[in-house]
């Protein structure tokens, strides 16, 4: 059997590589914000940003302040 393919470069390969989704933010992420667009998207179906302890407030306000963000919760819970 051969082994798994190694990722592509700047693929995370588990969660300690994973980045916060604000512009130019390079920190781990410790967030999920779960959102949905309800003009594109079916009311189940959930899109993520991934949120540092920074921008965790920011980046959810920009989703409430459309009635997108549906739930916060720490990454990985």
């Amino acid at each position: 059997m051969s082994p798994a393919p190694a990722a592509a470069p700047g693929t995370p390969s588990g969660p300690e590589e994973l980045t916060c989704s604000a512009k130019g933010c390079q920190a781990p992420a410790t967030w999920e914000l779960l959102w949905n667009n309800p003009k594109l998207h079916t009311p189940d179906r959930r899109k993520t940003w991934l949120a540092c302890d920074e921008h965790r407030d920011s980046l959810g306000a920009f989703l409430g302040a459309r009635g997108f963000l549906k739930e916060r919760r720490p990454l990985g819970s």
